[in-house]
């Protein structure tokens, strides 16, 4: 037998909220997106909420985040991510989901991040929680910018090719590995490992979770990086238990949103 992994979905699993939608309002501040983006990001962001999670509405959204994208400067959303990390995703990591890829890793199994988010928000990310496997979505790039072309989408049953990828380098063996998310969209995820777990779940996962008679976890306690290692141990995750992540467009929806409901515009940086 090979050895066990914990893969772990990123938003409304580790983190309270998107990465994509965190990072929004910067893109927006430093002029990566304009205001025509938010109105046709919010209607990609309907689309996919309503269209769920089929290879259609996934694949529309892939190129939408690709010609979006086209143009930008890698260098430019690096540093974005990096300025901006502490402040729009620390406060905001589950405590619980912390020490449960604690307990992961005491117990000598690696732990990966499995995100449909770019590859240059995950990773950050993941090096902030102490993780450093991810799988994430990758864009191409030429010449220092992404070429408007996705060299791979981590969304639905690609997230379940990479893993077994990743598996098949690592030894690790599936049944006896675990994996967490809160969306339907990773049902291929959860059905490939042999401990699956449904954390804040949507409807349509909730459901498919009691059908069978995996756990299902409620995180409700996102508390600063610092505040954890002061206040240790943080919210137990077995208390948690009742016993039974799309892209910078979605990012820029919310910002769009958001924008439109303040009472006072945030002043450029």
């Amino acid at each position: 037998m090979g050895r066990s992994a914990a893969f772990f979905d990123l938003d409304k699993t580790v983190i309270a909220k998107s990465s994509a939608l965190a990072f929004g309002r910067p893109f927006y501040r430093d002029g990566l997106i304009t205001r025509r983006d938010v109105v046709k990001s919010a209607y990609a962001q309907l689309m996919f909420r309503l269209g769920g999670t089929d290879e259609q509405t996934m694949a529309r959204t892939r190129d939408y985040l690709a010609a979006l994208c086209k143009g930008w400067q890698v260098e430019q959303v690096r540093q974005i991510v990096a300025e901006t990390l502490h402040e729009l995703i620390n406060p905001y990591v589950y405590a619980e989901a912390a020490a449960l890829i604690e307990e992961h890793q005491a117990a000598g199994r690696d732990v990966v991040l499995v995100s449909a988010s770019g590859e240059e928000m995950v990773r950050p990310i993941g090096e902030l929680l102490g993780v450093t496997d991810v799988i994430a979505t990758r864009m191409a790039v030429e010449d220092g910018r992404y070429s408007g072309a996705v060299e791979f989408y981590a969304a639905g049953p690609s997230k379940v090719d990479a893993v077994g990828e990743l598996a098949a380098v690592r030894d690790y063996d599936l049944a006896d590995s675990y994996a967490y998310s809160d969306s339907y969209s990773d049902r291929p995820l959860l059905e490939c490992v042999g401990h699956p777990t449904a954390v804040n779940p949507d409807r349509a996962l909730r459901k498919l979770a009691v059908e069978n008679s995996w756990p299902v976890l409620e995180f409700r306690h996102p508390i600063p990086l610092g505040r954890r290692l002061r206040e240790r141990p943080a919210v137990p995750v077995a208390a948690a238990a009742l016993g039974v992540g799309v892209g910078v467009a979605i990012g820029i929806a919310w910002y769009g949103r958001h924008r439109r409901t303040r009472a006072t515009p945030t002043p450029a940086a």
